[in-house]
């Protein structure tokens, strides 16, 4: 039997910056590692106003705006202190991306590039995937609460249906809420 040649020579990493995410990015890493292949990681910051008075239907005004906050906020205590601005993010994968370089045995990977959008997750991994003519997207999979899952949907979901690239799906460990995130 004859198998395709696999190569990969270009890998989008996305993460959502929780603690779990270091998980998917050891797999990114080790890809790249194994294929000799640079990854590009990317951050999106989530803002969809339609999906706004969508949740406020179904839950309520108030319980969609908890929800909302407690993502916000928890990426920003966990990652950035207090500072909201893009920027700081950026500056957080870079310092991170290093780190890992000389952490690790011989991780030797390629960072081609740190992006962070504002909007809909699945269609920035899917827009940057293909901009960037990348191989294989990595990614890690929360298990979200019942609510959460009905009314936000799976962002991992999304990306398999839609992506016309391999997609590489972690699941995310259980982490300790005192342990530093990415």
């Amino acid at each position: 039997m004859d198998l395709p040649a696999v190569k990969i020579k270009k890998i989008l990493y996305a993460t959502d910056l929780s603690k779990g995410a270091r998980s998917a990015f050891a797999y990114a890493v080790s890809l790249a590692n194994t294929y000799n292949a640079s990854i590009t990681i990317l951050h999106v910051i989530y803002e969809d106003h339609n999906i706004d008075s969508v949740a406020s239907f179904y839950i309520g005004e108030e319980e969609w705006l908890k929800i909302k906050k407690r993502t916000y906020d928890d990426a920003r205590d966990v990652l950035i202190g207090k500072k909201r601005d893009d920027i700081a993010i950026e500056e957080i994968l870079q310092k991170f991306t290093e780190k890992a370089k000389f952490d690790g045995q011989a991780q030797n990977f390629v960072t081609d590039e740190i992006i962070v959008k504002h909007g809909t997750p699945e269609e920035h991994i899917l827009d940057q995937a293909k901009e960037r003519d990348c191989d294989i997207i990595v990614m890690g999979n929360h298990a979200h609460g019942a609510l959460e899952e009905a009314v936000l949907g799976s962002t991992v979901h999304r990306v398999m249906r839609r992506s016309k690239i391999p997609v590489f799906v972690v699941p995310l460990p259980k982490i300790d809420p005192d342990e530093k995130g990415i």
